[in-house]
């Protein structure tokens, strides 16, 4: 504790220092066009150093012009430098004051962009164009053997997650491009944390855009934001590589490794990875790619178990999870010809997971509660391609086409233990089961998409069709005892096979027309028709003792074809404004369904008609201040198990039946946000609200015996809601080169409504969250890098019956990461969380300290890493959570990868030709440059 004590000294120590030499400077002025005289807003300042253009500090001109660049530093001069889109830059040297007023800058128009002229030394920090945000990537200084994403960790406004989520200024970024091109998939993280850094020259932040809005020049709604990494021009031809390898204790392992060739506007990429350690494999990170945690690059991921690399799977979403693939991906493009992406999966997983449940039931008149063990094996084996084609048949239009294929073959093992008490501990039933399951699934999906300019002010029509065509075979067997206990016991034994023969066709057409009145006012008319035809063979067989085989069963079974039509016209009316863009939309859907049983000799048809409503208003109030509202409304039709009226037992403790009088439920969702960055003072502002209200939702419906076995059911109720709203403040504090400090506050909360009802009572349970959050991420010199993070939980249900106890319980979460790189080529890092849920049943872990450990020593110019890691230090992992509904609570604690030593080698090996061929330099490819 002391030495712990010293080192937090020491840190305050280098802090305190490094605040206190240099002088504060204020340098005023106003930017305007030389010709006209005209204000230029969103003109950049900044200052960087005379001896190596280190930057300073930057800040960009308000409406007026004007602008106030002030920092701090130890330099008695600095260059003032001066940029605006479309315009002559301007330098000049001046000597650092407390206040220095300039007189105005007269800016000339860039008449000419000359090709093959590169001005060296001019690095523009900040540049905002009409809706892009561009950084130059060399303006923000990192270690030399920095990712992307740690470039994107210096960025103002913009934050990653320890999983590797980014946002800016509040918006998720939900795609990364690379030279405007997908990199094998839109998942942001396999970019950001296999590129290295020093290989982008240009970080561009957009609005995310569909297909439609590039085509005709359209800005994207706002709700989310796109990434797009320009290469350096001499580094965009050639091609860069990274292998990695470990073994450790209990024989974990881990290989992976990435090939990328840039030719201009080609790339091929290929990449392959093995591991036993719930990884991915596809992070590069220098300190944490061996950790088998939500660290993984390119993923969305559980650090217990199961993760998936765009849309191939790995897992079944628990446990732990053996995993191979191979993947190949390629991308070309000729602005104004084509755009061609395409990529191709091969994976394997295997995975085990015993789980540990206990759930409490509740009844109008008391509650009683199950306790189930479970052990679960299962493997997946599956081949997926997709392709992206784009061509510009002229200058006005655009033909689209995207096929996508995957073949996916599981098979599962699940043995089931139930036992069930009343509130007085008295045992009621059990049940024990053995499921097997074998599958194969087929999906082919396509879009053709169709879109026509007809004149300058932005008139267009567009038409499209959409297939979806999948295919399920399964077959599964089912060996269950149910015992029931107390006045009448008996016992019931169960060897049930089921073999199930399932297709689903969907196919759309549709078509959109918009009519420009003027350059802003539109109207839209859209038509779309939707055609759904579901399959479903259920054969379900009962072993007869007698006979010695499996006898067909018709009570069990079905037979079905299950179709639905959709026919939805829309009308809508916008506005694309300079600051205000709007539209206003109305949406009538025609739905009819039809159902038929051979086996069950039942039919049953419904037609609903519904009017849907929604709106949309975007006001930007500046170059950096936005305030947005939507209004949606949505209609979901049931699905043929919530209205097939035929008994699933394969759970003899809960027996579902469906029904075929459901309506269809219809939700309305509101969405208000603000946002706001203040690049002069490099502080953020986002606040939101949003509700969720569901009219006629579907929900289970149970109904219990006199022996607890429970029948479920589904019917339409009202009353379900949800609803949140949240700030999120940022604020970054940079000196020079010394240090940048960045902290973010995350209050918000949440609140719902749900609505069930169980033995003939209606059950209401509402809840509420509140969930405050504050990081900090600091760097000092690029020697160390600390992220403390702290979050805390306050969780509330409230339930309208009497007999049910209301539940409270808080949950802590605190996290520390800290990565030195002194002394040099060696990287020392420590990843520490530690959880905390104050409402966990008896039996349960609440508490645990997850501590991730790392020693790396760079060799070869940086250009290889030997590194050790220790995984889960403490040994205390676990995998534990509590969630309730209107008619339970229930705890989880379910197989988690517990502590393990690795050692690794990490090899990265490049080659670039700068204007030539990737060979071209030095009379071959450089492979290792060591």
């Amino acid at each position: 504790m002391k030495r712990l004590h010293t080192n937090l000294v020491f840190l305050f120590f280098l802090f305190s220092i490094s605040s206190t030499f240099g002088q504060d400077f204020l340098i005023k002025g106003k930017i305007v066009d030389a010709v006209t005289g005209n204000p230029l807003e969103a003109a950049t300042i900044y200052a960087e150093t005379l001896r190596d253009s280190t930057l300073i500090t930057y800040t960009i001109t308000n409406a007026q012009g004007a602008f106030a660049l002030e920092g701090k530093t130890a330099y008695k001069r600095a260059r003032i430098a001066f940029s605006s889109n479309g315009y002559k830059s301007h330098t000049m040297e001046v000597e650092l004051k407390p206040t220095i007023e300039l007189p105005t800058i007269q800016m000339n128009e860039q008449v000419q962009q000359l090709d093959g002229i590169d001005l060296v030394g001019e690095r523009v920090p900040i540049t905002i164009k009409k809706d892009t945000l561009e950084f130059n990537s060399d303006s923000f200084k990192t270690r030399p053997d920095a990712t992307v994403e740690d470039v994107l960790k210096k960025l103002p406004g913009v934050e990653v997650a320890s999983d590797g989520t980014i946002t800016v200024n509040g918006k998720e970024v939900n795609q990364v491009l690379v030279n405007g091109q997908v990199f094998f998939s839109t998942d942001p993280k396999v970019a950001t944390k296999s590129l290295s850094k020093d290989v982008i020259s240009k970080i561009q932040i957009t609005d995310t855009k569909t297909k439609e809005q590039e085509f005709t020049g359209q800005e994207g709604d706002g709700e989310t934001k796109t990434i797009n990494l320009m290469l350096k021009e001499d580094k965009n031809k050639g091609f860069m590589g990274r292998l990695s390898g470990g073994y450790g204790t209990d024989d974990r392992y881990q290989a992976n490794g990435l090939l990328n060739y840039f030719n201009d506007t080609k790339r091929i990429s290929v990449l392959g990875s093995s591991n036993n350690i719930n990884n991915p494999g596809f992070s590069f990170d220098e300190i944490y790619e061996m950790v088998g945690n939500s660290r993984g690059g390119g993923v969305r991921f559980n650090r217990n178990g199961g993760f998936s690399i765009g849309d191939a799977s790995f897992g079944f979403g628990q446990g732990i999870t053996t995993s191979s693939t191979l993947g190949a991906s390629f991308a070309d493009q000729e602005k104004g010809k084509y755009r061609i992406d395409g990529n191709y999966f091969y994976s394997y997983s295997d995975s085990y997971n015993d789980e540990k449940i206990a759930r409490e039931n509740i009844l109008p008149d008391g509650s009683y509660f199950t306790d189930t063990e479970t052990n679960f094996l299962g493997t997946t084996n599956s081949n997926q391609g997709a392709l992206n084609l784009e061509f510009d048949v002229d200058k006005t239009t655009r033909i689209t086409v995207q096929p996508n294929i995957s073949v996916t073959n599981t098979n599962s093992t699940n043995a089931e233990n139930t036992v069930s008490t009343d509130e007085d501990g008295n045992l009621i039933n059990s049940n024990t089961s053995l499921t097997t399951s074998d599958g194969n699934q087929r999906n082919f999906s396509n879009r053709l998409e169709v879109m026509k300019k007809l004149d300058t002010l932005g008139t267009y029509i567009r038409a499209y069709f959409n297939n979806n065509n999948r295919a399920n075979d399964s077959e599964g067997y089912v060996n269950s005892q149910r015992s029931i206990f107390g006045d009448n016991p008996s016992e019931q034994d169960l060897d049930q096979r089921t073999l199930i023969d399932n297709s689903n066709d969907s196919y759309e057409l549709g078509a959109a027309y918009r009519h420009f009145f003027n350059k802003q006012f539109y109207l839209d008319v859209r038509y779309e028709y939707e055609n759904t035809k579901q399959q479903n063979e259920r054969s379900v067989s009962v072993f007869d003792e007698d006979l010695g085989q499996y006898v067909y069963n018709s009570t069990l079974s079905s037979d079905f074809n299950f179709t639905v039509d959709k026919h939805a016209p829309e009308i809508r009316i916008g506005s694309n404004g300079k600051k205000l863009r709007f539209n206003v939309r109305a949406r009538l859907e025609n739905n009819s369904l039809n159902n038929e049983d051979f086996v069950q000799s039942t039919t049953f048809s419904n037609a609903y008609n519904n009017v849907l409503f929604g709106s949309f208003i975007n006001y930007q109030m500046g170059n950096s201040k936005r305030l947005s509202l939507n209004y949606n409304s949505n209609l979901n039709v049931p699905s043929v198990t919530q209205l097939q009226p035929v008994p699933n037992i394969s759970n003899p403790l809960n027996i579902i039946v469906g029904n075929p009088n459901l309506a269809p439920e219809i939700s309305h969702n509101i969405y208000l946000n603000f946002n706001n960055f203040n690049w002069k003072d490099r502080t953020g502002i986002f606040a939101y609200s949003g509700m969720n209200i569901e009219e006629d939702q579907v929900v289970s419906i149970t109904t219990t015996d006199e022996d607890f076995i429970r029948t479920t059911t589904y019917q339409n109720v009202k009353g379900n809601y949800r609803g949140w709203m949240g700030v999120n403040y940022s604020k970054q504090i940079k000196k020079d080169s010394v240090y940048t400090l960045k902290f973010t506050i995350s209050p918000n909360v949440n609140a719902s409504k749900q609505v069930g009802f169980t033995n003939g009572s209606r059950l209401e349970a509402k809840t509420w969250n509140f969930n405050p959050r504050v990081g900090l991420l600091f760097n000092y010199k690029e020697m160390l890098e600390i992220e403390p993070e702290y979050r805390i939980g306050f969780n509330s249900t409230r339930y309208n019956l009497e007999s049910v106890e209301d539940v409270d319980f808080t949950t802590h979460n605190v996290s520390f990461k800290m990565t030195t790189f002194w002394p040099q080529n060696l990287v020392f890092g420590n990843d520490i969380t530690y959880s905390y849920n104050g409402n966990l049943g008896d039996g349960f872990d609440k508490d645990a300290i997850f501590w991730n450990m790392s020693l790396g020593l760079q060799l070869f110019n940086k250009k290889a890493t030997l590194k050790v890691l220790a995984y889960d230090l403490l040994n205390q992992n676990i995998n534990t959570r509590r969630t309730t509904g209107q008619d339970f609570i229930q705890d989880f604690q379910g197989t988690a990868l517990k502590r393990y030593f690795m050692g690794s080698l990490t090899i990265k090996f490049d080659s670039f030709g700068g204007k030539g061929a990737p060979n071209q330099r030095g009379g071959g490819p450089r492979f290792m440059r060591f």
